[in-house]
Protein backbone atom coordinates (compact mmCIF):
# COMPACT_ATOMS: atom_id res chain seq x y z
CA UNK A 1 0.00 0.00 0.00
CA UNK A 2 2.72 2.31 0.57
CA UNK A 3 4.71 1.36 -2.07
CA UNK A 4 1.06 2.08 -4.33
CA UNK A 5 0.71 5.60 -2.44
CA UNK A 6 4.25 6.04 -3.38
CA UNK A 7 4.40 5.28 -6.80
CA UNK A 8 0.64 7.06 -7.50
CA UNK A 9 1.00 9.92 -4.97
CA UNK A 10 1.28 12.51 -7.97
CA UNK A 11 -2.12 11.42 -9.37
CA UNK A 12 -4.21 10.56 -6.95
CA UNK A 13 -3.31 14.59 -5.77
CA UNK A 14 -4.52 15.54 -9.02
CA UNK A 15 -7.33 13.85 -8.92
CA UNK A 16 -8.61 14.61 -5.66
CA UNK A 17 -7.59 18.75 -6.88
CA UNK A 18 -10.22 18.38 -9.67
CA UNK A 19 -12.40 16.60 -8.16
CA UNK A 20 -12.91 19.56 -5.81
CA UNK A 21 -12.85 21.94 -8.32
CA UNK A 22 -15.54 20.44 -9.37
CA UNK A 23 -17.97 20.44 -6.43
CA UNK A 24 -17.38 24.26 -6.00
CA UNK A 25 -18.01 25.12 -9.81
CA UNK A 26 -21.58 23.23 -9.31
CA UNK A 27 -21.94 24.87 -6.11
CA UNK A 28 -21.34 28.20 -7.52
CA UNK A 29 -23.76 27.25 -10.31
CA UNK A 30 -26.37 26.17 -8.49
CA UNK A 31 -25.75 29.35 -6.15
CA UNK A 32 -26.23 31.55 -9.20
CA UNK A 33 -29.61 29.64 -10.46
CA UNK A 34 -31.30 29.93 -7.12
CA UNK A 35 -30.58 33.40 -6.69
CA UNK A 36 -31.92 34.25 -10.40
CA UNK A 37 -34.85 32.69 -9.91
CA UNK A 38 -35.55 33.94 -6.21
CA UNK A 39 -35.03 37.45 -7.60
CA UNK A 40 -37.29 37.09 -10.39
CA UNK A 41 -40.78 38.68 -9.58
CA UNK A 42 -44.02 37.20 -10.94
CA UNK A 43 -45.45 38.84 -14.00
CA UNK A 44 -48.54 41.08 -13.42
CA UNK A 45 -51.53 39.83 -15.09
CA UNK A 46 -53.87 43.03 -16.38
CA UNK A 47 -56.65 42.79 -18.20
CA UNK A 48 -58.62 46.36 -19.76
CA UNK A 49 -61.06 47.79 -17.21
CA UNK A 50 -64.15 48.28 -19.07
CA UNK A 51 -65.33 51.78 -20.21
CA UNK A 52 -68.89 52.21 -19.04
CA UNK A 53 -70.55 54.24 -22.11
CA UNK A 54 -73.04 55.62 -19.32
CA UNK A 55 -73.80 55.72 -15.66
CA UNK A 56 -76.08 52.27 -14.46
CA UNK A 57 -79.05 52.98 -13.06
CA UNK A 58 -81.49 51.01 -11.12
CA UNK A 59 -85.18 51.88 -11.74
CA UNK A 60 -87.30 52.14 -9.02
CA UNK A 61 -90.60 50.35 -8.91
CA UNK A 62 -93.23 52.71 -9.31
CA UNK A 63 -95.58 53.17 -6.39
CA UNK A 64 -98.86 51.49 -5.79
CA UNK A 65 -101.94 53.03 -6.77
CA UNK A 66 -104.11 53.45 -3.87
CA UNK A 67 -107.53 54.52 -3.44
CA UNK A 68 -107.78 58.47 -2.35
CA UNK A 69 -109.55 58.37 0.23
CA UNK A 70 -108.65 55.14 2.59
CA UNK A 71 -105.10 54.72 1.43
CA UNK A 72 -105.80 51.06 0.64
CA UNK A 73 -103.53 49.51 -2.36
CA UNK A 74 -105.92 48.87 -5.44
CA UNK A 75 -106.61 45.51 -6.70
CA UNK A 76 -105.21 44.28 -10.38
CA UNK A 77 -107.64 45.78 -13.04
CA UNK A 78 -109.18 48.38 -10.76
CA UNK A 79 -108.74 51.81 -10.78
CA UNK A 80 -109.94 54.86 -8.47
CA UNK A 81 -110.56 57.40 -11.77
CA UNK A 82 -113.33 54.74 -13.16
CA UNK A 83 -115.47 54.68 -10.13
CA UNK A 84 -117.61 58.15 -9.39
CA UNK A 85 -117.89 58.96 -5.45
CA UNK A 86 -121.69 58.78 -4.16
CA UNK A 87 -122.66 60.67 -1.24
CA UNK A 88 -125.75 59.13 0.35
CA UNK A 89 -127.36 61.23 3.14
CA UNK A 90 -128.69 58.49 6.14
CA UNK A 91 -130.71 58.53 8.90
CA UNK A 92 -129.85 58.04 12.44
CA UNK A 93 -132.83 58.00 14.53
CA UNK A 94 -134.11 55.20 17.04
CA UNK A 95 -136.53 53.97 14.48
CA UNK A 96 -133.53 54.11 11.62
CA UNK A 97 -131.06 51.50 13.33
CA UNK A 98 -130.03 49.39 12.14
CA UNK A 99 -128.80 50.50 8.89
CA UNK A 100 -127.51 49.24 5.77
CA UNK A 101 -124.31 49.89 4.01
CA UNK A 102 -122.36 51.70 6.27
CA UNK A 103 -120.03 48.88 6.97
CA UNK A 104 -118.85 49.47 3.40
CA UNK A 105 -118.38 53.40 2.88
CA UNK A 106 -114.75 54.93 2.90
CA UNK A 107 -116.00 57.82 5.09
CA UNK A 108 -118.63 58.49 7.17
CA UNK A 109 -119.82 62.56 8.40
CA UNK A 110 -122.17 62.26 11.29
CA UNK A 111 -123.36 65.47 12.25
CA UNK A 112 -126.57 67.24 14.12
CA UNK A 113 -129.70 68.05 12.48
CA UNK A 114 -132.77 69.07 14.75
CA UNK A 115 -134.08 67.96 18.54
CA UNK A 116 -130.19 66.21 19.30
CA UNK A 117 -130.55 63.66 16.51
CA UNK A 118 -127.77 62.84 14.35
CA UNK A 119 -127.55 62.13 10.49
CA UNK A 120 -124.59 60.49 8.18
CA UNK A 121 -123.29 61.73 4.84
CA UNK A 122 -121.58 58.45 3.92
CA UNK A 123 -119.29 58.50 0.99
CA UNK A 124 -118.88 55.03 -1.13
CA UNK A 125 -115.80 54.72 -4.00
CA UNK A 126 -113.66 51.37 -2.55
CA UNK A 127 -116.23 49.40 -2.12
CA UNK A 128 -120.15 49.63 -3.21
CA UNK A 129 -123.04 47.40 -1.30
CA UNK A 130 -125.91 46.54 -2.65
CA UNK A 131 -128.42 48.76 -0.81
CA UNK A 132 -128.00 51.80 1.41
CA UNK A 133 -130.23 52.77 3.69
CA UNK A 134 -132.43 53.91 5.06
CA UNK A 135 -132.20 57.15 2.94
CA UNK A 136 -133.40 60.37 4.16
CA UNK A 137 -133.25 64.38 3.26
CA UNK A 138 -130.36 66.63 3.10
CA UNK A 139 -128.96 69.47 5.14
CA UNK A 140 -127.38 72.94 4.28
CA UNK A 141 -124.07 71.35 5.65
CA UNK A 142 -124.24 68.51 2.39
CA UNK A 143 -123.95 71.66 0.05
CA UNK A 144 -120.43 72.04 1.46
CA UNK A 145 -119.46 68.75 2.12
CA UNK A 146 -120.20 67.06 -1.25
CA UNK A 147 -117.87 69.53 -3.29
CA UNK A 148 -114.90 68.61 -1.87
CA UNK A 149 -114.93 64.86 -2.63
CA UNK A 150 -116.40 66.08 -6.31
CA UNK A 151 -119.41 63.14 -5.64
CA UNK A 152 -122.89 62.40 -7.01
CA UNK A 153 -125.52 63.48 -4.50
CA UNK A 154 -128.54 60.54 -2.84
CA UNK A 155 -131.19 62.07 -1.03
CA UNK A 156 -134.91 61.55 -0.53
CA UNK A 157 -135.53 65.72 -0.45
CA UNK A 158 -135.03 69.01 1.72
CA UNK A 159 -136.93 72.17 2.62
CA UNK A 160 -136.97 74.85 -0.03
CA UNK A 161 -134.14 76.96 1.19
CA UNK A 162 -131.79 73.33 1.10
CA UNK A 163 -132.98 72.29 -2.37
CA UNK A 164 -132.28 76.09 -3.23
CA UNK A 165 -128.68 75.86 -2.05
CA UNK A 166 -128.62 72.71 -3.55
CA UNK A 167 -129.22 74.16 -7.46
CA UNK A 168 -127.26 76.55 -6.89
CA UNK A 169 -124.35 75.25 -6.09
CA UNK A 170 -124.43 72.68 -9.13
CA UNK A 171 -124.58 69.49 -6.96
CA UNK A 172 -125.18 66.64 -9.12
CA UNK A 173 -128.13 64.69 -7.63
CA UNK A 174 -129.74 61.34 -7.97
CA UNK A 175 -132.53 61.78 -5.28
CA UNK A 176 -135.43 60.08 -4.53
CA UNK A 177 -137.84 62.43 -6.63
CA UNK A 178 -135.75 62.34 -9.65
CA UNK A 179 -134.23 58.65 -9.88
CA UNK A 180 -136.87 57.23 -8.25
CA UNK A 181 -136.08 53.93 -10.45
CA UNK A 182 -133.28 53.63 -7.66
CA UNK A 183 -135.25 53.50 -4.61
CA UNK A 184 -137.50 51.21 -3.00
CA UNK A 185 -139.18 51.16 0.64
CA UNK A 186 -139.30 47.85 2.46
CA UNK A 187 -142.35 46.30 4.27
CA UNK A 188 -140.96 46.00 7.69
CA UNK A 189 -140.49 49.29 8.38
CA UNK A 190 -143.18 52.26 8.56
CA UNK A 191 -141.96 55.51 7.08
CA UNK A 192 -140.20 57.36 6.56
CA UNK A 193 -137.99 55.08 8.25
CA UNK A 194 -137.78 52.42 5.04
CA UNK A 195 -136.39 54.02 1.91
CA UNK A 196 -133.26 52.45 0.53
CA UNK A 197 -131.49 52.92 -2.65
CA UNK A 198 -129.93 51.23 -5.26
CA UNK A 199 -126.53 52.38 -5.63
CA UNK A 200 -125.56 50.81 -9.12
CA UNK A 201 -128.52 51.79 -10.49
CA UNK A 202 -128.08 55.50 -8.97
CA UNK A 203 -125.07 55.65 -10.84
CA UNK A 204 -126.20 54.34 -14.25
CA UNK A 205 -128.98 56.79 -13.99
CA UNK A 206 -126.33 59.53 -13.23
CA UNK A 207 -124.29 58.38 -16.64
CA UNK A 208 -127.94 58.76 -18.06
CA UNK A 209 -127.91 62.23 -18.05
CA UNK A 210 -124.67 63.18 -18.72
CA UNK A 211 -123.24 63.00 -15.46
CA UNK A 212 -119.48 62.29 -15.62
CA UNK A 213 -118.85 57.87 -14.53
CA UNK A 214 -114.99 58.97 -13.72
CA UNK A 215 -113.21 61.70 -11.75
CA UNK A 216 -109.49 62.65 -10.54
CA UNK A 217 -109.51 63.23 -6.95
CA UNK A 218 -107.61 64.39 -4.64
CA UNK A 219 -107.69 62.62 -1.55
CA UNK A 220 -106.52 62.46 2.16
CA UNK A 221 -103.11 62.02 3.52
CA UNK A 222 -102.45 58.61 4.98
CA UNK A 223 -99.57 56.47 6.68
CA UNK A 224 -98.88 53.49 8.10
CA UNK A 225 -97.46 54.81 11.26
CA UNK A 226 -97.51 57.97 13.44
CA UNK A 227 -96.82 58.85 16.88
CA UNK A 228 -97.92 60.05 19.95
CA UNK A 229 -97.62 60.08 23.62
CA UNK A 230 -101.27 60.16 24.15
CA UNK A 231 -102.87 57.02 24.00
CA UNK A 232 -106.66 56.70 24.34
CA UNK A 233 -108.62 53.26 24.51
CA UNK A 234 -111.81 54.94 24.41
CA UNK A 235 -113.66 57.71 23.16
CA UNK A 236 -116.75 59.40 24.19
CA UNK A 237 -118.15 61.71 21.71
CA UNK A 238 -121.87 63.46 23.35
CA UNK A 239 -123.41 64.97 20.52
CA UNK A 240 -126.92 66.17 22.72
CA UNK A 241 -128.94 64.33 24.76
CA UNK A 242 -130.72 62.45 22.58
CA UNK A 243 -127.63 60.82 20.93
CA UNK A 244 -124.42 59.80 22.72
CA UNK A 245 -121.16 57.85 20.44
CA UNK A 246 -118.42 55.90 22.05
CA UNK A 247 -115.69 54.19 20.05
CA UNK A 248 -113.59 51.40 21.78
CA UNK A 249 -110.28 50.53 20.24
CA UNK A 250 -109.65 47.00 19.45
CA UNK A 251 -105.99 46.40 19.69
CA UNK A 252 -106.16 42.97 18.35
CA UNK A 253 -107.78 44.19 15.16
CA UNK A 254 -106.39 47.61 15.15
CA UNK A 255 -110.13 49.63 14.75
CA UNK A 256 -112.15 51.39 16.75
CA UNK A 257 -115.75 49.73 17.59
CA UNK A 258 -118.92 52.17 17.33
CA UNK A 259 -121.71 52.18 20.13
CA UNK A 260 -124.64 54.47 19.66
CA UNK A 261 -126.50 55.07 23.27
CA UNK A 262 -125.11 52.21 25.03
CA UNK A 263 -125.57 49.71 22.06
CA UNK A 264 -123.02 48.52 19.91
CA UNK A 265 -124.29 49.66 16.69
CA UNK A 266 -124.43 46.86 14.08
CA UNK A 267 -125.24 46.58 9.86
CA UNK A 268 -128.65 45.37 9.11
CA UNK A 269 -127.07 42.93 6.98
CA UNK A 270 -123.94 42.11 7.69
CA UNK A 271 -124.82 41.96 11.66
CA UNK A 272 -121.10 43.43 11.88
CA UNK A 273 -120.96 46.30 14.69
CA UNK A 274 -119.61 49.36 12.55
CA UNK A 275 -115.95 49.94 13.38
CA UNK A 276 -113.58 52.46 11.72
CA UNK A 277 -109.61 52.84 11.78
CA UNK A 278 -109.37 56.19 12.20
CA UNK A 279 -112.03 58.43 14.31
CA UNK A 280 -111.98 62.47 13.76
CA UNK A 281 -113.23 64.62 15.80
CA UNK A 282 -114.30 68.38 13.72
CA UNK A 283 -115.54 71.14 15.63
CA UNK A 284 -117.24 73.30 13.79
CA UNK A 285 -119.09 76.60 14.03
CA UNK A 286 -122.90 75.51 14.52
CA UNK A 287 -125.92 77.67 14.35
CA UNK A 288 -129.43 77.58 14.70
CA UNK A 289 -131.10 78.86 11.83
CA UNK A 290 -134.69 79.70 10.27
CA UNK A 291 -138.00 79.08 11.97
CA UNK A 292 -138.73 76.31 14.57
CA UNK A 293 -139.89 73.30 12.64
CA UNK A 294 -140.38 69.83 13.53
CA UNK A 295 -137.59 68.31 16.18
CA UNK A 296 -136.10 71.89 16.03
CA UNK A 297 -134.65 74.56 14.23
CA UNK A 298 -131.99 73.78 11.08
CA UNK A 299 -128.40 73.87 11.64
CA UNK A 300 -126.22 75.80 9.86
CA UNK A 301 -122.91 73.87 10.02
CA UNK A 302 -119.67 75.17 8.91
CA UNK A 303 -117.68 72.47 6.81
CA UNK A 304 -115.83 74.85 4.74
CA UNK A 305 -112.56 76.64 6.84
CA UNK A 306 -111.00 75.68 9.62
CA UNK A 307 -111.11 73.98 13.03
CA UNK A 308 -109.83 72.46 16.05
CA UNK A 309 -109.14 68.81 15.41
CA UNK A 310 -108.63 65.08 17.31
CA UNK A 311 -107.12 62.20 14.99
CA UNK A 312 -107.88 58.60 16.88
CA UNK A 313 -105.18 56.24 14.94
CA UNK A 314 -103.90 53.23 16.27
CA UNK A 315 -105.02 53.65 19.77
CA UNK A 316 -103.26 57.30 19.94
CA UNK A 317 -104.70 60.53 19.88
CA UNK A 318 -103.29 63.99 17.87
CA UNK A 319 -104.74 67.03 18.13
CA UNK A 320 -104.17 69.11 16.18
CA UNK A 321 -106.51 71.78 13.16
CA UNK A 322 -108.42 70.95 9.98
CA UNK A 323 -108.61 73.18 7.23
CA UNK A 324 -110.42 73.27 3.42
CA UNK A 325 -111.13 75.88 1.15
CA UNK A 326 -114.35 73.65 0.20
CA UNK A 327 -112.89 72.15 -3.11
CA UNK A 328 -110.88 69.21 -1.94
CA UNK A 329 -111.59 66.81 1.76
CA UNK A 330 -109.57 68.74 4.50
CA UNK A 331 -105.74 68.26 5.59
CA UNK A 332 -105.01 68.07 9.29
CA UNK A 333 -102.20 69.30 10.89
CA UNK A 334 -100.96 68.60 14.69
CA UNK A 335 -100.38 71.21 17.25
CA UNK A 336 -96.56 71.71 16.02
CA UNK A 337 -97.70 72.49 12.81
CA UNK A 338 -97.04 69.12 10.89
CA UNK A 339 -98.63 67.02 8.45
CA UNK A 340 -101.38 64.73 10.41
CA UNK A 341 -102.00 61.46 8.35
CA UNK A 342 -104.71 58.96 9.00
CA UNK A 343 -103.77 55.64 9.28
CA UNK A 344 -105.10 53.45 5.74
CA UNK A 345 -108.92 52.15 6.07
CA UNK A 346 -111.71 53.69 6.25
CA UNK A 347 -112.31 57.14 8.17
CA UNK A 348 -115.77 58.42 10.41
CA UNK A 349 -115.65 62.19 11.38
CA UNK A 350 -117.56 63.03 13.99
CA UNK A 351 -118.75 66.76 13.83
CA UNK A 352 -119.81 68.94 16.68
CA UNK A 353 -120.22 72.43 18.16
CA UNK A 354 -117.55 74.15 19.66
CA UNK A 355 -118.94 74.23 23.01
CA UNK A 356 -119.14 70.08 22.81
CA UNK A 357 -117.00 68.38 25.50
CA UNK A 358 -115.68 65.18 24.30
CA UNK A 359 -114.37 62.33 26.98
CA UNK A 360 -111.50 59.94 26.50
CA UNK A 361 -109.75 56.83 28.61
Amino acid sequence: MKEFWTNHKKTILIVVAVIGILALVGAGLALALLGKKSSEEPKEVTSAWPVAERERTVTKPPEPVRWPLTGVEVAPGESPADVRVLSVKIENSAAARPQTGLDMADIVYESLTEGGITRFNALFHSQTPPEIGPVRSARMSDTQLVPQYSALFAHSGANSGVLGAIRSTGLEVVDHSGASAAYRRVSDRRAPHNLYMDPARAREIAISRGYSATQELKGLQFSPSAESTLTVSRVVIPFSNANSVAWDYNADRGVYQRSNNGQAHKDRVSGEQYSAHNVVVLWTRTTATGPRGIGGRTLEIALVGNGRASIFRDGIRIDGVWETDGSSPPVFRDDEGALARLAPGNTWFQVVPLNVNISMQ
